[in-house]
């Protein structure tokens, strides 16, 4: 497991734009402490070429996919590779064997674990770095899928937005009418935000219900999110929509924590804290990581008020960039609200599948 884990840090050891996450955090997410194990099977498998690692990859079999979905996918993740044609079939090779053994019709990936964390890889602009919780992966990779008679599955994007002085006057009108209408928006209370990611999960849950490749929260998996997401959250830029008191809408914006991580080459110890606290106060990019409303509640402006309300936040933080990360690229509604407030789509990550 050491060797599965270090192997990226020698891998991208001359890449520029590779932000190295925390060994720490990896190791938990590999242990049975990660929920997903609670209902999901993973193997971990190395490949191995003149005496070294030279890739890695996991294959997933998830029943709650197959339950909500009614289709026999498995899935691969954590893949990296040295640029070598034969190593990379080898090891979807091996992976697609575990999965066909299981039962699974599909192959596809990568996804570390589900849609519900990071997945797909970046297909274009490679000399930009990844925002928190976003892949990064050599530019070759999806050369070596294509070439093992990978397909494309879907198509994720990202939306790079720099901050204006003010918002559209569109969004503020619809935001007006909104308020209007009953709905208000509060921050999220970090003393109970346990209590809040509930209130987060069953939005999320009736938001996302209909997406593609979409796979329902567990209690287990939000209280194993809230508690890795608490310490990054800023209550200014995490809203919830109400009407009536009832939730309708959640929004989180996270500082990008990468900036921080750039600095930590995977490590936590004194030195890694103290810079830690030096550049957490300087991060200026945000992702809009958690955007969802309730069926029912939709084309009603509750989106608008919301990004009012953040874009109070925005500007008190003096933050000046954000990425709307990721959305499906057939969801033309959310794109086109994102297109409205002037985001432009500067980043694609990609999902293969292939037929066992």
């Amino acid at each position: 497991m050491d060797a599965f884990i270090k192997f990226p840090f020698s891998l991208y050891s001359e890449n520029y734009f590779y932000v190295p996450p925390l060994i720490k955090e990896l190791k938990e997410q590999f242990s049975n402490k990660n929920p997903f194990f609670k209902h999901a099977k993973a193997r971990y498998f190395i490949a191995e070429k003149d005496g070294k690692c030279a890739g890695r990859i996991i294959s997933i079999v998830n029943p709650r996919h197959l339950q909500f979905h009614g289709e026999k996918a498995g899935f691969f993740g954590f893949f990296e590779c040295v640029n070598d044609a034969g190593v990379s079939s080898a090891l979807m090779d091996k992976a697609s064997e575990e999965l066909k053994r299981e039962g699974m019709e599909i192959i596809r990936g990568p996804m570390n674990f589900s849609t519900n964390e990071e997945c797909g890889f970046l297909i274009n602009n490679f000399e930009e770095f990844p925002m928190l919780m976003t892949p990064y992966n050599m530019p070759y990779y999806n050369d070596l899928m294509e070439g093992y008679g990978m397909h494309k599955a879907k198509d994720l994007y990202a939306y790079s937005h720099d901050v204006k002085d003010m918002l559209p006057e569109k969004v503020l009108r619809v935001a007006a009418i909104a308020e209007k209408r009953g709905v208000t928006v509060r921050h999220v209370n970090k003393k109970r935000f346990l209590e809040e990611m509930r209130v987060f999960k069953e939005i999320y849950n009736s938001a996302w219900g209909s997406n593609w490749g979409f796979i329902p929260l567990t209690d287990a998996e939000i209280d194993y999110m809230g508690n890795r997401l608490r310490q990054i959250v800023v209550p200014e830029l995490t809203l919830i929509a109400e009407e009536n008191g009832k939730p309708i809408g959640f929004l989180g914006l996270l500082p990008d924590f990468n900036y921080v991580l750039r600095h930590m080459n995977g490590r936590v110890n004194p030195v890694t804290i103290i810079k830690a606290l030096y550049y957490s106060k300087k991060i200026k990019d945000l992702r809009l990581l958690l955007l969802g409303i309730k069926k029912g509640y939709r084309n009603k402006g509750v989106d608008a008020i919301m990004f009012r309300e953040g874009f109070k936040g925005i500007k008190k933080g003096g933050y000046k960039r954000i990425e709307f990360s990721w959305i499906l690229e057939d969801n033309i509604p959310v794109r086109r609200i994102i297109e409205l407030i002037g985001g432009r789509l500067y980043k694609k990550y990609r999902i293969y599948e292939k037929k066992l």
